[in-house]
């Protein structure tokens, strides 16, 4: 059975490199699939600095090829852009943030202006256009609907005196595949730009609070499960440990 190959599929092809030995296959991450691995890593288990200060990053193009176009929309969706029009995207300017690789690849460099902009007496404040640039009201039912199917879970883990092992690494990898899946189309828009009541803040807290609670013994799956062989498996790294702002 045979498929059109889709832009997701497209997306998998840059990401992952397959090299053949024999009958099996091995992949790897390309360096753009190593860039969007790490972005993703820290937009899941770290919160992006709140230092807005007003300023906007706006990204103008025009007469982008057909070719380019599609992937130059998704790049800026993914990097957090809105849409303004076909050919104006904004997002809050944050410092160390940068801007997608994508802008200085040959073919789109050349036909795109970059601008950083603030707020004028007299204009519309360009926080105004929050509304129309991401719909955000989308976000905030799949955010809603990730707490509403796991936030039972959670309080059965915290009544729980001991946690199984197996139990706490599956449920642990089923919660941040639904987060992820719906973070990863979360602009992360500073709080003074989201409505009071936004449920991505709710949604981190659950996952951090979960990750806590169980990953000492998702941990010791890992190592059970993993080390069969009689290999030692390898103790976590600092940066596991600096997930959702520190574990014990």
């Amino acid at each position: 059975m045979t498929r059109a190959r889709s832009v997701s599929d497209r997306g998998v092809a840059r990401w992952l490199a397959r090299a053949s030995h024999g009958r099996a296959s091995r992949y790897r991450l390309t360096r753009d699939g190593a860039r969007r691995f790490d972005d993703a890593y820290r937009r899941i288990y770290a919160r992006p600095a709140d230092d807005w200060h007003g300023r906007w990053e706006i990204v103008l193009v025009h007469a982008v090829p057909a070719a380019q176009r599609a992937a130059l929309r998704e790049e800026l969706a993914w990097a957090g852009f809105g849409g303004l029009g076909p050919t104006a995207f904004l997002r809050p300017s944050e410092s160390g943030r940068a801007l997608p690789s994508v802008l200085a690849t040959a073919g789109v460099a050349g036909h795109a202006v970059v601008a950083t902009a603030g707020d004028h007496p007299g204009q519309r404040p360009l926080a105004q256009v929050v509304d129309g640039a991401w719909d955000l009201a989308a976000l905030a039912v799949d955010y809603r609907r990730f707490l509403a199917r796991f936030g039972a879970v959670i309080e059965r883990f915290r009544d729980d005196g001991e946690h199984d092992p197996a139990q706490s690494f599956m449920v642990r990898t089923l919660l941040i595949h639904a987060y992820r899946r719906v973070l990863l189309r979360d602009p992360l828009l500073p709080a003074s730009l989201l409505p009071l009541d936004w449920p991505g803040a709710a949604a981190y807290a659950l996952c951090r609070d979960f990750y806590r609670l169980t990953h000492r013994a998702a941990e010791r799956h890992l190592a059970a499960t993993l080390g069969t062989d009689g290999t030692a498996w390898p103790p976590a790294n600092a940066a596991f440990y600096a997930r959702f702002g520190g574990l014990e």
